[in-house]
């Protein structure tokens, strides 16, 4: 279960990162909007890890936290920011994709 929890805070961490950037694009009340959602997704992705850093190893908890976000910001920033999504960049999210798996598979 703990696991889960941390796969979906690290998806809140996704939401906050993406509504920072549709913030920068927004303007007046959608911008306010916009930073309300990052700190609603804040707070969740934040009480998440948290409560699984009281069952996960602290390190592979923040590592995986950081990679899932990492990974989620880099694909809403392709697709949805429409950044380029060059071989090297993908390449190297592959490489943290793998890094998070084997992180899971030597964790207890």
């Amino acid at each position: 279960m703990n696991w889960i929890l941390l796969i979906i805070a690290g998806l809140f961490e996704v939401g906050f990162a993406a509504c920072l950037g549709k913030a920068k694009e927004a303007t007046g009340t959608e911008s306010t909007y916009w930073y309300i959602s990052f700190l609603i997704c804040l707070v969740i992705s934040m009480s998440l890890l948290i409560k699984v850093t009281q069952q996960l190893p602290i390190g592979t908890a923040y590592a995986v936290w950081t990679g899932i976000g990492a990974v989620g910001t880099v694909l809403v920033g392709i697709f949805i920011f429409k950044e380029p999504a060059t071989f090297l960049r993908l390449f190297f999210i592959s490489t943290l994709i793998i890094s998070i798996v084997g992180l899971k598979i030597v964790s207890h």
